[in-house]
């Protein structure tokens, strides 16, 4: 038999050759260190180039679109009056409380609710519904109840953080595996161990995660609560700002704002590398 009648070999001439992939378009896998580098550094500068270009190059009004340097000059002159400094301490001061009180109280709530169905039946349809309900809605309550200092603002980002938060624990915890648990059991374990070393240590990247993803949104939060008769705060700054088309100090309380959160989800996700190292490398 000659190779041209050869089925196999007359199939790979008619069949068409799939392109491989290249590095970038890799699909779940890691691309080189210096490749994630280039593209991160890409991410930043390039925005920041476009904007530069369009200020410099393009008719735009700077009350509109002020020029990075401008923005700059703003930033500076904040700083040197230690105004922007106490804004941001303000502003870090609110989200931490309102924030580590509503993660302090979401985890355990959402590990009960995630590891007993009578709990979770009792919370979850009340939870569901506040979920929906938008945290600014509660503003003409809170200072009905608690006034126009400190203690409203830091309710509003506990409201809007402690429900999401505790439902995302919950899902995470729903979803571990029963073999596991069952397994503990047959060898000798108790619900209390159970619940501890091997609930705990499963979920504990989930939670880091939730914990991250809820951060942005008592930043959120705390803008929306710093128009509450506040005199100190990025929100406030910002909504001065606007009265005023200072559109230079409202790009640095924005900037300021997002540097700030940056900071802080690379810091959860260093603590999810440190604390869980077996998750890290899963992923």
């Amino acid at each position: 038999m000659t190779e041209s009648s050869n089925p196999r070999s007359i199939q790979s001439l008619i069949k068409p050759k799939t392109l491989q992939p290249t590095v970038f378009w890799r699909l779940a896998e890691d691309i080189p260190p210096s490749l994630n580098t280039g593209l991160i550094i890409t991410s930043i500068l390039g925005p920041l180039l476009l904007w530069w270009l369009a200020t410099t190059f393009g008719n735009i009004d700077p009350k509109f679109l002020p020029s990075p340097g401008k923005v700059l000059e703003a930033f500076g002159r904040l700083w040197s009056t230690r105004e922007l400094l106490k804004d941001t301490v303000a502003s870090l001061w609110r989200v931490g409380v309102g924030f580590l009180l509503a993660v302090a109280l979401s985890i355990p709530v959402g590990v009960l609710m995630g590891s007993f169905a009578s709990i979770r039946a009792l919370c979850e349809p009340l939870f569901g519904l506040m979920r929906y309900m938008p945290a600014p809605a509660f503003i003409p309550l809170l200072i009905l109840y608690l006034g126009i200092g400190e203690e409203p603002k830091i309710t509003l980002i506990f409201i809007g953080v402690f429900f999401f938060n505790s439902l995302m624990v919950m899902d995470t915890v729903k979803f571990v595996p029963k073999d596991l648990i069952e397994a503990t059991y047959m060898l000798g374990g108790t619900r209390w161990e159970a619940l501890t070393q091997v609930i705990m240590p499963n979920v504990l990247p989930g939670i880091i995660d939730a914990c991250r993803i809820n951060l942005a949104a008592a930043w959120q939060l705390v803008i929306v609560s710093e128009l509450i008769a506040a005199t100190e705060g990025l929100g406030r700054r910002i909504s001065v700002a606007g009265r005023f088309l200072r559109t230079d100090e409202i790009f640095v309380g924005l900037i300021v704002i997002g540097v700030i959160g940056l900071a802080f989800d690379l810091l959860f996700q260093y603590l999810l590398r440190v604390t869980c190292k077996w998750a890290s490398q899963k992923r």
